[in-house]
């Protein structure tokens, strides 16, 4: 059963949302200010993140960006700040959604559905002899201690294993990782592949296959 973390601080569309999802089969815990959804995170894993941007005690962009510094939770926004630079912010940092208020019930849950649809990775991968842990941004390795992964380098590994058989360009790892805003360059990529090689002990790249001129290609099978 899929977790969803609400977090919308009015208290009638929050009732009627977290029901909803509840309705649907989700389990739902709601979180009405950044404060009391910083708690829910630290008890996570969560499966998806509805965020409202403006809360009571800050900006839900200011807390996607803490997630995404620790986390690989989806997020999805909702919020009646709709202009296009608006939009634009939400998807560079990362957002899988962005549902401008008002809405109409069923788009939400289709949305919603979309986002929890797209997260098709199992928590736990083996890949070679070691065991990725996505939920806890680890991997453990046989012989050695356990390697946390920086939560940047977590989001890079499960685009490529969500994009299998696929070769993703270094240009899309980019775009939908780090966003335009922190403007990054290809070596960025290319560093945390070489961080996510180490960790998974692919001296050869067998794991992480280099695909010369374009990117790089899940080679595991998951």
């Amino acid at each position: 059963m899929s977790k969803v973390l609400l977090i919308e601080d009015d208290p009638s569309l929050g009732s009627t949302l977290a029901e909803r999802l509840a309705r649907d089969g989700l389990t739902v815990a709601w979180a009405r200010s950044i404060g009391e959804a910083r708690a829910q995170l630290e008890a996570g894993p969560w499966d998806l993140a509805i965020v409202d941007v403006k809360l009571p005690d800050g900006s839900g962009f200011g807390l996607a960006r803490e997630m995404r510094a620790t986390c690989a939770t989806p997020i999805m926004f909702m919020t009646a700040l709709n202009s296009a630079e608006n939009r634009l912010e939400g998807f560079e940092i990362g957002a899988e959604e962005y549902l401008p208020k008002p809405f109409h019930l069923r788009e939400f849950m289709l949305r919603v559905r979309h986002v929890l649809a797209r997260q098709r990775t199992p928590r736990t991968i083996k890949a070679g002899n070691c065991e990725i842990d996505l939920g806890a941004i680890s991997v453990a390795r046989p012989g050695a201690e356990r390697v946390f992964l920086q939560a940047r380098d977590c989001q890079v590994l499960k685009l490529l294993i969500d994009s299998a058989p696929r070769v993703v360009a270094r240009s899309e790892i980019l775009d939908r990782v780090w966003g335009e805003s922190h403007f990054p360059t290809p070596r960025a990529v290319d560093n945390a592949i070489v961080r996510l090689r180490n960790a998974l002990m692919d001296d050869e790249g067998a794991v992480i296959r280099s695909i010369r001129g374009v990117g790089y290609q899940w080679a595991a099978e998951v």
